[in-house]
């Protein structure tokens, strides 16, 4: 079986400010981040990782290094633009508040109903279907590069991208791609497949339980 973790990013500034941050905005990660990055790298301890993919964002990039760092420092990075954040057109870099109260249909159907959005006619933004279509084939030719069927590979990206890429790997319907919930900065969601990408199936979805203080 070939196994993918999905990391998002450390929190940043912007995240902390309540801003939008999608394929184009980008802030630093806070100093807090580093740490729940290096907890990630310790809960992973002991896995064998074959690649790193990351977005090519700093904040993902940062990450990705940082995890790198702590797993042993020689795990091969690659930068995939494919796997950037949702193109948020002009919500980039508003508040939420200012978003919702200029944009409210849109914010509705982006966080609860995916099928109901479609933001190239007030925002220029890309929808989920977009989304789905540009990143999905860069996972698939990450696990077809699998020649061993049994490699450990970690896709560093975003919160809302990953959210509808693995529900749409696991095969979940375009209007329940939010049914789990979304995902939290420096998380890790795990799913696997047995058929070479053919079907995956879930392990764990937003694990977070190494952030918190015990």
């Amino acid at each position: 079986m070939t196994r993918l973790y999905f990391v998002r990013h450390g929190k940043t500034q912007w995240n902390l400010e309540g801003r939008y941050q999608g394929a184009h905005g980008d802030s630093p990660l806070l100093p807090t981040s580093i740490n729940e990055i290096k907890r990630l790298a310790t809960y992973l301890h002991g896995i064998k990782f074959a690649h790193i993919y990351t977005s090519p964002l700093s904040r993902t990039i940062t990450t990705a290094k940082l995890l790198d760092e702590g797993l042993g420092g020689n795990i091969p990075i690659t930068v995939e633009q494919a796997l950037r954040e949702f193109d948020l057109g002009k919500m980039e870099g508003m508040t939420f508040k200012d978003v919702e109260k200029k944009y409210p249909e849109e914010v509705y159907a982006f966080r609860q109903a995916p099928a109901q959005y479609f933001p190239q006619r007030r925002i220029n933004g890309e929808t989920f279907t977009q989304l789905i279509n540009r990143m999905t084939p860069m996972i698939q030719r990450a696990v077809h590069a699998d020649t061993t069927g049994h490699a450990n590979l970690i896709f560093v990206g975003h919160g809302a991208a990953f959210t509808a890429t693995i529900q749409a790997l696991l095969g979940t319907p375009l209007a329940d791609l939010r049914k789990d919930g979304g995902l939290t900065n420096s998380s890790v969601t795990i799913i696997e497949t047995n058929d070479n990408g053919a079907t995956y199936h879930l392990i764990k979805w937003n694990e977070t339980s190494f952030l918190r203080d015990k």
